[in-house]
């Protein structure tokens, strides 16, 4: 049997007497879309903090390939190959579209930048070519009529797909996407929804949190639903629609 890319198990967080997430268990393996849902409150982005090395776990573990994980910085996670976007837009407005989405190849190459500016002609034809990938990936991503532009004059929706490039640009093997669509219209929905197969068909393992059910249940090949820290269940859309305890937690929560 293989190895799950990613292990979570038991994993928990107290804040003071709330237990934001309490011994949450699931696998992950290489080469899926997982989606994490559950109700306003219930955990989600507590839990993509957690593994992305935001929190430290109270107790519980996380394996990345085996390798324990948990409490590990995110630029040390970022080398090892897990990227992540926000809820809310993390892009430079004062950058270009195209430095913004080169930042993020710094973030995976810059480990010692003394020793890269005292190269500095080495440095320049790195910089060359992290600018013609920055282009590949604004074009990998449908933002090819933005590789001239200031990130100031683009949409919400471009935006979007830039912060997706930029964390592309990390070269990640494990990228979580929170709330992907939040904020898009139905045309900018179904673009993304296009884009995040796309990342997935690439070989990048995507987990995403996200609130559109219509995008989850298309997207996803597993779900893990939470509810006020517990996981409340797992499976494929089919399993998931299905289960009793999920309807009566969305039901409770949007009634």
């Amino acid at each position: 049997m293989n190895m799950a890319l990613l292990e979570v198990k038991d994993l928990s967080i107290h804040f003071g007497g709330v237990k934001a997430v309490q011994n949450v268990s699931f696998d992950i393996d290489a080469g899926i879309v997982y989606a994490v849902i559950g109700p306003n409150g219930a955990g989600k982005t507590t839990l993509f903090n957690l593994i992305t090395g935001i929190y430290t776990p109270t107790s519980g573990s996380i394996e990345l390939d085996g390798q324990p994980i948990a409490g590990k910085s995110p630029d040390v996670l970022a080398q090892r190959g897990v990227a992540r976007t926000f809820q809310n837009l993390q892009i430079c407005m004062n950058m270009s579209a195209i430095e913004n989405v080169m930042v993020g190849a710094h973030l995976r190459l810059d480990r010692n930048l003394l020793k890269a500016a005292l190269r500095w002609p080495s440095l320049k034809a790195r910089d060359r070519l992290l600018h013609t990938e920055a282009e590949e990936l604004m074009r990998f991503v449908g933002l090819q009529d933005y590789l001239a532009s200031c990130a100031d004059s683009m949409s919400y929706g471009a935006l979007k797909r830039l912060e997706i490039a930029r964390a592309l640009a990390m070269k990640p093997r494990l990228l979580f996407l929170d709330e992907p669509a939040a904020g898009l219209n139905p045309k900018e929905t179904l673009e993304v929804d296009a884009l995040i197969r796309k990342v997935a068909d690439s070989g990048v393992t995507v987990v995403l949190v996200e609130h559109d059910m219509k995008m989850v249940m298309n997207l996803s090949d597993r779900i893990l639903v939470l509810d006020y820290g517990h996981k409340l269940a797992e499976g494929t859309a089919a399993q998931v629609r299905r289960n009793p305890d999920v309807i009566a937690a969305y039901l409770g929560a949007h009634a």
